[in-house]
Order: structure tokens, then sequence, then C-alpha cells
């Protein structure tokens, strides 16, 4: 077995030496059984699969994960006509094999269960119980594999008063605070906002990545796996950062003041002759040569803006005079300017403006992943670049049940006959 700090894991490859040009995924060899749907799981399992986990979805016979259906748009085939899947399923599951397996039937819950005896990691969204009544829970699998990291993605965690209740992303950015200080101001005539992403689901599945991560780790020092609880309400809470801070310090409660931040002066978006810019500036040289660029260079001796708390403390005097002077240029005239003297400043893009400019091309933001039925399909590319553990883009996402038979047969052992049995019966 290998056993260097770290990893100890019979399952990884060898280690390569630093001068080969042959490079591995970083989690190339990880076994991950992925028991989850929507959006909070497949995400986490997205990324230890771009990271070269070998991923296993799990998905209901007939119908699939729930975002399959959640268009349009649709992915078209080769003849351009839709297919079953939505555009919202491509954005979260690359990189998977597709699985069929009926949860209600005593074969499908085997199929799982042999599964998972030999995954490293399983990672499940169902409601709180569930997979209990199957025998798929983390106390019976852990009677088969001890060494099994079991990540469990819930609305409200596996104990507490709210354990047993469902959830989505909108309602857990209500109730978790976000839309609370998200939009315009009441003075402004502004009203509660989610995100234009369900960034609750998001980050549940950013921090399940690195919980998955550190149990792994873990696991090699303990030679056992665990059970690591994600809520979507404790998460979203935990993500708050200084808005959470600012309260249980100051004792104020946080509002909604629209692009406007609420420790730091000038930092929000301002109209312009022909559109908007969004400035941030976070220090006091910045802010000196903001003043430059704008031609207010006599605010600097200001003692009401000399620093960044009287800014804060005056921004109903700063903001206005600053407002007026970027209605005397466009947009483009303002970014030049201020750019030009290394303020920290940008055009208010629209996804399409983000995809067609060359800086998409330099980043290799968009890339191709190849599925038969529709040939190539773009993806947005994983922002994290590794500099000898590369990510890697190997499979587009996968048809429902796509690879049910070649699972069975080369991770399981099932002959051809039994398999065929197991599509008969509607266990798979």
């Amino acid at each position: 077995m290998l056993a260097v700090r770290g990893f100890a894991l019979d399952n990884r490859p060898p280690m390569k030496d630093a001068s080969s040009h042959e490079q591995w995924p970083a989690l190339k060899g990880i076994k991950v059984l992925d028991l989850s749907r929507v959006l909070a799981g497949p995400w986490a399992t997205q990324l230890l699969a771009d990271y070269g986990a070998e991923v296993i979805k799990v998905e209901r016979p007939g119908s699939g994960d729930d975002t399959r259906s959640w268009g349009p748009p649709w992915l078209k085939d080769r003849d351009q006509n839709d297919t079953d899947d939505s555009a919202y399923f491509l954005s979260t599951n690359r990189n998977k094999r597709s699985l069929l397996a009926n949860l209600g039937h005593p074969d499908g819950r085997r199929v799982v269960q042999e599964l998972a005896r030999a995954s490293d990691v399983l990672v499940e969204n169902f409601r709180v119980g569930t997979l209990k009544r199957y025998g798929l829970d983390y106390i019976s699998l852990r009677e088969i594999n001890p060494a099994l990291v079991y990540c469990s993605i819930t609305a409200y965690g596996q104990t507490g008063s709210r354990a047993d209740r469902p959830g989505y992303d909108a309602m857990i950015q209500a109730s978790g605070g976000l839309m609370s200080i998200t939009g315009a101001s009441d003075a402004e005539g502004g009203t509660p906002q989610k995100a234009g992403v369900a960034i609750a689901d998001i980050m549940a599945g950013m921090y399940a990545t690195t919980a998955i991560l550190a149990a792994l780790i873990a696991r090699n020092e303990t030679g056992e796996g665990q059970h690591i609880d994600v809520p979507l309400y404790d998460t979203q809470v935990a993500w708050l950062a200084n808005q959470n801070m600012n309260y249980l310090i100051g004792g104020k409660v946080p509002e909604r003041q629209g692009t406007a931040h609420p420790n730091i002066v000038p930092y929000q978006t301002f109209a312009t002759v022909d559109g908007h810019i969004s400035l941030a500036v976070g220090n006091d040289r910045q802010f000196g040569a903001c003043l430059t660029c704008l031609g207010l260079v006599e605010l600097a001796a200001d003692a009401r803006f000399a620093s960044n708390a009287s800014r804060v403390a005056n921004r109903h005097v700063l903001v206005p005079l600053l407002a007026e002077k970027f209605k005397e240029l466009s947009t483009a005239e303002w970014l030049d300017k201020l750019q030009g003297e290394n303020v920290p400043v940008g055009p208010i893009n629209t996804i399409e403006d983000i995809f067609s400019e060359n800086y998409a091309k330099e980043r290799q933001l968009v890339r191709q992943v190849y599925r038969e039925d529709a040939g190539d399909i773009p993806t947005v590319a994983n922002p994290v670049r590794f500099s000898s553990t590369p990510v890697s883009y190997r499979n587009a996402p996968p048809r429902l049940g796509q690879h049910t038979a070649d699972i069975l047969s080369a991770e399981l052992g099932y002959s051809d006959d039994e398999i065929e049995d197991l599509f008969s019966s509607g266990a798979i």
C-alpha cells in the first residue's frame, strides 16, 4: 500500500517523479458514489470529478436527476433536435457516469450497497431518515465499509427541530439572511432580492467538497471514514462573513444597501452617460487616485474623507459628489481613466459580454466535452489551475443510465444475463 503522509490509499496510482511530463489528476483513484440530485450535491461531486475522482451518479429509472427536465433550453443532438437533458443539468454533471438504480427494489438497493462497499466517498441529499429505510444510511454502510466518507447535504441538517423539513435554495437565501441584505434599500424603493444563481446550494456544495477532502486526509491517519453533515441553512448563515460579524460586534442589524458596501466607501456602482461602472476603492491611495481621475483632488484634504472610517461615516455626503461627476463621461472613458491609475473598477458585463471577450479565450473559460449523441458540448472551466495535477475534462454530462451495464459488469462483475434480469425486474 502506498503510505505517504496525506495519502494512504491502496487504490491510488503510484507517485510520479516531479520531472515527469506525465501528470495525474489530484484525486485519481478516489471512487465517489453520488446519490444526490439537483445542485448542492452534484456541484460537490462535479468538483471532485474535475480533480480526478471517479464519480458514479445513481439516478432513478425513467426520470433521473430532477434537473434533467429543468428546461428550456435543452441540449441539441446532431440533428438539432432537443434531447432530454437541460442546460441546467449540463452545468453540474460533467465527468460522471450514470447508473440506474431503483432504491424501492431490493436488487436496486443491493447494487448501491455493493458499490458503496468499494467506494471512498458517498454523497447524498435525501430527506433525513429516508436512506435508513433502505439500509443505505451511514450507520448501515459503515458496517460493510468502515473507511467510507459519507456526506449528507440537507436543508437543515441531521439534528435539531427542523431536521425533517424540506428546503430549496430560494427559501434558504430568504430564511438564512441573504435576502435581507440583497437589493436596493427601502429608501430607494427596493425589496429583498435573491441572488441570480442558486448560491446557497453552490456554497453548500463547496463546503461539502472541502469537508470531504479533509475527511479523506483524516482517514489516512485513522483508517476510518466518518459522517459529514452539511445543512444548506447553516452554510448560508456561515458565509455571510463580515455582515455576521458587523452584527455580532457592532450590534446593528445589517440592511440592504444595493450595490454599496457596509464597511468600505466608495465601493458601489455609479451611473455614467451611457451605462454604469462598478468602483471598488479599498484603500486611501486608491481613493486619492480616484479623486485625481474625477477632478476632485480638493476632497483629499477634507477631514470628512481622510480615511475609510470617515468616508463610511460621511458616505451620504461623498457618494452624491462622486455620482454627479461620473455622469459626465461614458463608461468606456471612465474605465480608461481609472484603470490607467490602477483604481479597481469594472464594467457591468452581461454573460454574453463575458464569453464574447478575448479574455475568455485567454483564460480558456469555456472548454469542450464530447457526447456521442450531440458531439462537442461547451462547459464552463473549473477556475482552479494546478501546476502539476491538472483539472480534467474527461466526459460530457451523461445520458440517463448511459453507463449502467458497463458499471455493473466492470465494477461488480455482473454477467450479461444478470444485468438483463435487473433491467427486466425494474431494479435498474
